[in-house]
């Protein structure tokens, strides 16, 4: 009788290729939870990059190195190009939201290889706050699967979606660039295509011409933020140029992406109203008519941070001369529990109404689901 074979063990993923060269991503060093190692997730990840050094944490907020290192200030842009972090969703739920979407999904990230002089992402984890990759994706998905089956179809309509309910995927994150180190959003847009009653959603600065194959059918919405060129090219750093997200957005409702647009943030100086006439503009020039009739926006003011303020003026203090206006501003405490500032009550409303004013007269099919 022949001897049995031996059995083999196999990973269960196929082998990862490394990750392209990026400019935003040429990773060094990576922190890790162990049990993000052991998945098969933190697997693909490190195959991504596999020169880097593999530093094992206790947990994914207890780096020193990273949180609270006010020093990391003068390497903001280095740590976010040269870090990532591996850890394991612990809480998972979905929160009530009434402006992009009905609901928050649970996060398979937070943090940002981008470095927009604004974003609130930053003050959630000390100093850089690199991009960390949850790595039980396939517990996030069957959470959202069983929310979605709860909440059965969509009585009525309202401002996130007249049919379907809304799961805004990267509150603390940016999903374009999360998919270029696992394969977390292509399992999230593969979960949503099946969900009849419910839609992704995504706010992006960055174009990942990736996303265009995963067939979404219809289910996942990319809102491209969109601002004045001559304002990003100061607060949008290492994001791509207005111009290429313009550029992609025909592509993405070709690819069956629902598309919308973030004219976020809206900051007030000298010449905005012109600037901003001239991007709605441009968007009715170059925009099909398939992506007008299926187009939306959010109009959203500039709010800022006093903490963020004091980090801008380690690494970028240009960027403060349009984002902090005492003059115009006032306190405001976040949804997120955050002490922010944001335009006068007088003067904000003002912007919006004055912005919509444009909208109608430059972009008259571009619907504004809300303002603020």
């Amino acid at each position: 009788m022949a001897p049995a074979e031996p059995l083999t063990l196999f990973d269960p993923e196929p082998p990862t290729t490394p990750a392209p060269p990026n400019r935003l991503l040429q990773v060094r060093r990576i922190y890790a939870e162990p049990a993000a190692l052991d998945s098969s997730r933190g697997r693909q990840v490190l195959g991504r990059f596999p020169g880097a050094e593999v530093v094992e944490v206790p947990s994914h907020w207890q780096i020193p190195d990273l949180h609270g290192n006010e020093g990391n200030v003068e390497r903001w842009v280095r740590v976010k190009t040269e870090t990532l972090v591996l850890g394991v969703k612990k809480s998972l739920s979905a929160r009530p939201n009434g402006r992009s979407a009905n609901w928050i999904a649970p996060s398979t990230a937070n943090g940002c290889a981008m470095a927009c002089a604004y974003c609130y992402v930053p003050r959630r984890k000390g100093y850089a706050n690199p991009i960390t990759v949850f790595t039980n994706i396939e517990q996030i998905t069957g959470y959202l699967r069983r929310h979605v089956g709860r909440q059965g179809p969509k009585p009525e309509p309202d401002q996130a979606d007249p049919d379907s309910w809304v799961y805004d995927l990267g509150e603390n994150s940016d999903c374009s660039v999360d998919a270029l180190v696992s394969d977390n959003v292509a399992d999230l847009i593969a979960t949503f295509r099946e969900l009849p009653t419910a839609k992704a959603s995504f706010a992006t600065k960055y174009v990942n011409r990736q996303l265009l194959d995963l067939d979404p059918a219809g289910r996942t919405r990319i809102r491209f933020s969109v601002m004045p060129e001559d304002d990003a090219r100061v607060l949008d750093v290492r994001t791509s140029p207005v111009a290429e997200r313009i550029a992609a957005v025909d592509d993405f409702v070709e690819a069956g992406y629902e598309v919308h647009l973030n004219l976020s943030p809206v900051v007030l100086r000298d010449g905005w109203e012109s600037a901003w006439a001239a991007l709605l503009q441009r968007l009715d020039d170059q925009l099909s008519p398939a992506t007008k009739a299926q187009a939306a926006a959010e109009v959203i003011l500039l709010t800022h941070n006093r903490d963020l303020h004091e980090v801008n003026l380690g690494w970028h203090p240009k960027a403060e001369d349009l984002l902090w206006r005492p003059e115009l501003q006032q306190p405001k405490r976040s949804q997120n529990g955050q002490d922010n500032v944001r335009y006068r009550n007088d003067v904000k409303r003002d912007g919006v109404q004055r912005l919509q004013r444009l909208v109608e007269l430059h972009a008259p099919w571009l619907r504004i689901r809300y303002a603020f």
